[in-house]
């Protein structure tokens, strides 16, 4: 498979980004067993995780700094939702614990790549630190 790069898709190489996207699947693994009734806040949940990546990436892709702040402000957004989602169904009884343990490990470094990200990024706003140029 031809890796294609150019500076749009920085974003991939951000350990945030990649981080992220294993949160999905491991989200999606954890609600795989979940019975059919509880289709609707699965695909929430999933959407939640799923949108966590996508608002990385459509913030980096934006090459405005604030504009950058503002999706990762909406991926934190997207952390909150998906962690409160877990813990109900593992309060449910359908995660078990050592599966939640494992999530919301995981949970929590990739929440805290996201926190210093964004803490990078509004220290670049301050300081004047940003080139928009392609």
């Amino acid at each position: 498979m031809t890796e294609r790069r150019n500076k749009n898709r920085g974003f991939k190489q951000l350990r945030v980004w990649q981080d992220s996207v294993e949160l999905f699947v491991l989200s999606d693994k954890l609600l795989k067993k979940l019975p059919y009734d509880y289709n609707k806040p699965k695909t929430n949940i999933l959407d939640a995780a799923h949108s966590i990546t996508r608002n990385i990436a459509e913030g980096y892709c934006r090459r405005s700094p604030k504009e950058y702040l503002n999706f990762l402000n909406f991926a934190l957004g997207s952390c909150g939702e998906l962690n409160s989602g877990i813990i109900s169904f593992q309060k449910l009884g359908f995660i078990s614990d050592n599966d939640f343990e494992s999530f919301d490990s995981f949970h929590f470094k990739t929440e805290n790549e996201l926190l210093k990200l964004a803490e990078s990024i509004q220290k670049k706003i301050k300081n004047k630190d940003w080139d928009e140029n392609y």
